[in-house]
């Protein structure tokens, strides 16, 4: 079969599907299914990744299958192509999600042991909504409390493949050192780009502001703390509706 067609075929699949297709579904949409057919679209995809690494879009692999996407370096200027507000998540969600994706399986009384407060019950719904936490069974313990984990839609999310591809917590804290040294631009903001770990944003910040160190009595408080402060948000930018709540 014609490398030139069999790639052109592979990268329309990829733009038409608009999801993650695994290497299968991609040789399910020719005609031969044998092995030298998933050989040709093996090919295909490491020739279109090489194609598009100078280019504004980029072909990555995540834990749903291949799909092609908007690079992060030219985000921004093409996010003004959509005029609903990103939504932004706070930072107790942002928290709530790390220990989750870091200690998981874990229960929600271990995370409000853990982070010392109540943890709001928007947040946990608003996890559940995106998809990005599911319940992986139940502790044997007095009241069976859920256990909670990540899903395949949070590692789409994030660019992973795997929880494995998750940062380390020592580079979290490199990453974290090298902020401060370099006095970023925006690092008031501290709004996430679609590449960056929920881990970074729940621990960005505390440096900054001197009520970090108190900790509110529950994950209400904290929200309304934020409600009534300065512009400054902690947030993960993603397509959708505005999530002050959480």
């Amino acid at each position: 079969m014609n490398h030139q067609y069999v790639k052109n075929v592979v990268e329309a699949a990829l733009l038409a599907a608009g999801r993650p297709l695994t290497l299968e579904e991609l040789t399910g949409v020719f005609d031969e299914r044998d092995g030298s057919v998933a050989d040709e679209v093996k090919t295909a995809l490491a020739t279109l990744t090489e194609e598009y690494a100078t280019r504004g879009v980029e072909l990555l692999e995540v834990a749903s299958g291949f799909r092609i996407q908007i690079r992060a370096a030219v985000a921004q200027p093409v996010a003004r192509l959509w005029q609903e507000r990103p939504a932004k998540y706070s930072r107790a969600l942002l928290e709530t999600l790390a220990l989750i994706a870091y200690r998981q399986p874990i229960t929600r009384g271990e995370i409000e042991q853990i982070r010392g407060v109540a943890v709001n019950p928007n947040i946990i719904k608003t996890l559940h909504e995106r998809n990005w936490i599911r319940v992986v069974g139940h502790r044997d313990v007095p009241g069976k409390p859920e256990l909670l984990g990540t899903s395949r839609e949070f590692l789409d999310y994030f660019n992973l493949k795997k929880l494995d591809d998750l940062p380390t917590l020592a580079q979290l804290k490199e990453l974290e050192d090298l902020r401060v040294q370099l006095m970023l631009p925006g690092a008031e903001a501290e709004v996430l780009s679609e590449g960056e770990t929920p881990l970074d944003a729940a621990g960005a910040g505390a440096a900054e502001d001197p009520a970090a160190d108190l900790e509110p009595q529950s994950d209400d408080d904290e929200e309304a703390a934020a409600d009534s402060s300065a512009p400054r948000t902690h947030g993960l930018v993603a397509s959708g509706a505005q999530d002050d709540s959480t």
